[in-house]
């Protein structure tokens, strides 16, 4: 809906000005006049001759009315200088926020000068920005990762049928079994790009959980995986109690447990999950043995479809966004993620959430 066009703030900072400037010296000349009129002499107040003041009052209206004038030019001009100096850094930020409006989110404002309130604002907006643009870039990766990421299972079953057409005589066991194994990379996928989803929304039910609790369930449902790559899995904890989405929780401790059993060594590796509670806050950790992870990778494992390929065992490549959906569960309960390697080979996990409810301790396993 358009709106009429108003007076600019400028010209309506210049005319409060201008007026301001008027109305004092209106008073400043009525005074003087006053003065003319009244003499003091011994101590009282006398009338001056009407003669003597019919003239004094002759010369000095012109010359009222001729300062009055000046005034009001003084004001006027002296307030468009004055309102345009304050409103320059206006200007900036208008200039800034039409650049934005059209898709250029690297422009900075970066307005010198002293802390005023001006100064905060562009400040403000700059961060603003520098926030925006590193979110559209990772929206933009994240898209065209996910895109190359489901293309490629559609890629093989494409090139598995094209195959068995050619083919016929091919085992049609082995052409399902192969079809079987791609179709369920795809849906993991799309189940992770799901959760990604709606964790990403904050749309969920907050109540008291105890996250020992969800971490020996989560340990439970990987035991037999654990058994099965020979990998020693043990819980053990505080009762403690956090404010959140019990299904966020067990997402989040199921992909760390599950990520510290797949990404071990080949036997006898070992999976620690334990809780401890603090003053004001709830820590989860997740350790694990296995291959050294380097600097440059312990920075990119948050990362979308960032499996790190060095750690990761044939048998079971997941598909890249377990941590990525660690993280994000953990910022919207407010909480922080550290990751830091083992000097011995492995990862160590700490997960630290706002503590929740009423916690006390007494549980280990």
């Amino acid at each position: 809906m358009s709106r009429p066009p108003g007076l600019s703030i400028r010209l309506k900072l210049t005319l409060s000005y201008a007026g301001l400037v008027m109305v004092a010296g209106i008073l400043l000349l009525g005074a003087v006049a006053l003065s003319l009129k009244l003499t003091p002499q011994d101590g009282l107040v006398i009338t001056v001759k009407y003669g003597y003041y019919e003239g004094l009052l002759r010369r000095f209206v012109p010359a009222a009315g001729f300062a009055a004038v000046l005034l009001l030019v003084l004001g006027l001009v002296g307030g468009w200088f004055l309102a345009g100096r304050m409103l320059a850094p206006v200007s900036q930020i208008t200039n800034a926020t039409r650049l934005a409006a059209t898709g250029s989110l690297s422009h900075r404002i970066r307005m010198p000068g002293r802390n005023d309130e001006f100064r905060e604002l562009a400040d403000s907006f700059d961060a603003m920005l520098a926030q925006l643009e590193a979110h559209v870039a990772e929206q933009r990766r994240f898209a065209a990762n996910a895109s190359h990421e489901l293309r490629t299972p559609l890629a093989i079953t494409q090139t598995l049928l094209d195959v068995a057409r050619k083919d016929p005589k091919r085992p049609p066991d082995e052409l399902v079994d192969r079809l079987h194994a791609v179709n369920a990379r795809a849906i993991d996928l799309t189940e992770a790009l799901l959760v990604l989803s709606r964790t990403d929304q904050g749309s969920f039910t907050r109540e008291d959980v105890d996250l020992s609790l969800v971490a020996e369930e989560a340990a439970e449902s990987l035991l037999s995986q654990a058994e099965e790559r020979d990998v020693l899995l043990e819980t053990s904890g505080e009762l403690a109690v956090i404010t959140g989405s019990r299904a966020l929780l067990l997402q989040l401790t199921t992909n760390l447990v599950h990520n510290a059993i797949v990404h071990n060594t080949a036997e006898g590796g070992i999976v620690q999950v334990d809780t401890v509670v603090w003053p004001e806050s709830v820590v989860l950790t997740v350790e694990n043995t296995g291959a050294e992870i380097t600097p440059q990778m312990l920075s990119t494992l948050t990362e979308p479809f960032q499996r790190g390929a060095e750690r990761i065992r044939s048998d079971h490549g997941g598909v890249g966004l377990g941590l990525a959906i660690v993280k994000r569960i953990i910022e919207v309960h407010h909480g922080t993620l550290g990751l830091m390697a083992r000097p011995d080979g492995g990862l160590r996990v700490t997960v630290e959430l706002p503590r929740g409810g009423t916690t006390t301790t007494g549980r280990s396993g």
